[in-house]
């Protein structure tokens, strides 16, 4: 109860001024996932009432009870949630939408599928503290053991991003961060990307490039923990979403074949990697199975797709309209 009441005192200073944090939260039909994830905010909130914050969640579309639920969450909140509708399909369309609704000085996006650690909020102030304009992501882990270990970062040691590692992951969109400043200097997310997008994935791998292109630090650090609740269990199911995101990652390859053409090299070594395989050389992840010929297989198809996209000239990203515009609220809290 102490938490709750202090998280309501948090939420009425925070309408009184910009908000040290906004959460994005994008969501379609995930009504029961998507009321743990708002409670974990909430709770994290509650520990931390000193640091103001807001909860900005786009619905992409939802057919299921998301609008029901979101209205009763809203009214009870102690902590000010924005409802955003954003009619069109794709997370790159939801994300947008939540980053010009949102008014805090730092941008916390986190999935539906997954819930705070309590400490989080604190972590993230820390972090931030120095003013460091940076694109920043924390740990993910299983958010149920059963679940198989995909699209998860469990590294113990901070990193800071350089052309040398693949950024497919080093910062998983999940748990990703930034000065609302970063956000509007890196601008928009690409909308062809993204889940529901043609090019159905990497619209986060994509940010992160263009941040290093820029000469924004990418870092990833062990602690403003998140719990990803994915539900996959079967291995088919992770090896659909892993041809998912090499389509995705081979697009990347082609759109910044002149600003990052480091990436080809992340390609070439993975055609080697395949070679090897077939000589009896290690899988891509030999405790899933999953093999490095789907990765150069999906990679073509990735740029094929991409360029089939640049030609027909659709969906063309934008500038990202000033992070904190005045908005009229949906839905919020007291």
């Amino acid at each position: 109860m102490k938490h709750w009441e202090a998280a309501r005192a948090g939420c009425r200073a925070s309408t009184d001024r910009v908000p040290f944090a906004s959460f994005i939260v994008c969501t379609r039909n995930r009504a029961k996932a998507l009321v743990a994830c708002i409670r974990s905010i909430q709770e994290t909130c509650g520990a931390h009432p000193a640091i103001t914050t807001e909860i900005v969640v786009v619905d992409n579309g939802s057919t299921d009870a998301t609008q029901d639920e979101l209205r009763r969450i809203a009214a009870a909140s102690g902590v000010t949630i924005t409802i955003v509708m954003e009619g069109r399909p794709g997370l790159a369309f939801a994300r947008n939408a939540g980053m010009q609704r949102a008014r805090g000085r730092v941008l916390v996006f986190i999935d539906d599928d997954c819930e705070v650690g309590r400490p989080y909020l604190g972590d993230l102030q820390r972090h931030y503290a120095k003013g460091d304009r940076v694109v920043r992501g924390g740990r993910v882990e299983l958010g149920n053991p059963g679940d198989l270990p995909f699209t998860v970062k469990r590294s113990p040691v901070p990193e800071v991003f350089t052309p040398g590692v693949h950024p497919g992951g080093f910062v998983l969109g999940c748990n990703m961060t930034m000065q609302s400043e970063v956000a509007a200097r890196i601008g928009r997310f690409d909308e062809r990307f993204g889940a529901g997008a043609p090019l159905q994935s990497a619209e986060d791998t994509d940010y992160l490039v263009r941040a290093y292109a820029l000469g924004i630090p990418v870092e990833y650090v062990p602690d403003m923990t998140v719990y990803h609740h994915h539900g996959r269990r079967e291995r088919a199911e992770i090896e659909r979403l892993h041809r998912s995101y090499s389509l995705g990652n081979g697009a990347l390859c082609l759109k910044h074949l002149v600003k990052a053409p480091w990436l080809v090299k992340h390609f070439f070594w993975t055609v080697r990697s395949a070679m090897a395989e077939t000589l009896f050389g290690p899988r891509f992840d030999p405790d899933l199975q999953l093999s490095h010929w789907p990765i150069v297989l999906m990679n073509l198809t990735g740029a094929a797709r991409f360029a089939r996209l640049w030609l027909a000239g659709r969906a063309m990203p934008t500038e990202l309209p000033e992070v904190g515009e005045a908005v009229s609220r949906l839905e919020r809290g007291p």
